[in-house]
């Protein structure tokens, strides 16, 4: 019997089967893709309008922050705060009904850190700058910024600017003539300073805190067009307010006060929207070495958490004569602002060169 040696696979035989395992491969591949993918963590779709413009990150660190971690915003704001003193129902995205409007460099990021212990309180950690710089976005967009809330939770923000910016009263009571509205204030010349501080911080090469107060330094002329300066005209930003908004509808905090006895400011700002006095002394911790109240959860001993590096700069030294001269021109604007708020905040019994 003769042996036959077994005929060898036709190319196309081979081609075929080679074709056939390639593509179950391919399947599988795609198999195993789809079903990681369907398990790795990712943004819904909803949840993009949270953050103002793509994810952002600000520069600027909170009062809850450790020093070495940089804040958060989107994430703050999305965070559900502990179990709600009187919220009920199903959460859901409201207009705010308080807002933080003003003022800059005054103590405004650390009044909303004290107040986002407060469980009946959800607020936007970032500003979200809707009614001076993006109110042709509309109402549904700004909403959509907020954080849910429930059935009796205040939601609320902060842009600092919105007291100096003509349109904004208007706007703000279009939206509601029922908002109740807090700004901090601060001794106006000491915020001069700090606002210039913070600039110089971000572009080291600009002219001298001197040189740009005055418009004629030999007549002891302000140049009030600095918008440094500006600011603290607080008397005459609040006229503008005062057309739209009754007095006792706007609440001013101090923002030494915030400093000195952050708790009695908090009971004042806690009464004035109506919630319980939650946040209390026990919730907070002075630091000597910053000069300023840090933050603590009196339930937990974990340390406290203070102002990043960002915040409580270091001043830069003015000639006395120049910080007397601003103490001379915000005077008559202290004293008329006195008179409309019913609070002398004490600014003009600073000593000189403070």
């Amino acid at each position: 019997m003769e042996y036959s040696p077994a005929r060898p696979p036709s190319p196309v035989r081979s081609k075929v089967f080679a074709a056939c395992v390639m593509l179950s491969l391919w399947v599988y591949m795609l198999y195993c893709c789809a079903g990681y993918c369907s398990t790795a963590p990712g943004f819904a779709a909803g949840r993009v309008a949270d953050y103002l413009d793509p994810p952002v990150k600000t520069s600027s660190r909170d009062l809850l922050n450790n020093e070495n971690e940089e804040w958060d915003d989107a994430r703050a704001e999305d965070a559900t705060p502990p179990g709600s003193v009187n919220g009920t129902g199903t959460e859901s995205k409201k207009l705010p009904r308080a807002i933080i409007i003003g003022v800059k460099k005054g103590g405004t990021r650390a009044l909303l850190e004290f107040l986002r212990v407060h469980p009946d309180i959800r607020a936007v950690g970032a500003e979200p700058h809707f009614f001076d710089r993006n109110y042709d976005k509309g109402l549904e967009w700004y909403r959509d910024l907020m954080p849910k809330t429930l059935e009796g939770q205040i939601t609320m923000e902060k842009t600092p600017s919105y007291f100096v910016t003509k349109e904004v009263p208007a706007r703000i009571y279009t939206m509601s003539k029922a908002t109740k509205l807090i700004v901090v204030v601060r001794d106006p010349v000491t915020r001069a300073i700090s606002d210039y501080t913070q600039t110089r911080s971000k572009k080291p090469d600009i002219p001298s805190f001197e040189s740009l107060t005055f418009k004629n330094r030999t007549l002891d002329l302000i140049d009030t067009t600095w918008s440094a300066l500006q600011i603290g005209m607080y008397a005459r930003h609040l006229e503008r307010w005062l057309q739209f908004f009754p007095m006792e509808q706007i609440l001013f905090v101090s923002g030494e006060g915030l400093i000195s006895d952050p708790a009695g400011e908090m009971a004042r700002v806690q009464d004035f929207l109506g919630l319980r006095r939650v946040v209390t002394q026990k919730h907070f911790h002075f630091n000597p070495a910053k000069g300023f109240p840090c933050l603590k959860r009196p339930e937990g001993n974990s340390k406290p958490h203070c102002l990043g590096k960002t915040k409580g700069r270091t001043h830069p030294n003015i000639e006395a004569r120049v910080v007397q001269s601003l103490r001379n021109f915000y005077r008559p604007y202290n004293k008329k602002f006195y008179r409309m708020t019913g609070h002398d905040f004490g600014w003009d019994s600073q000593p000189d060169g403070e």
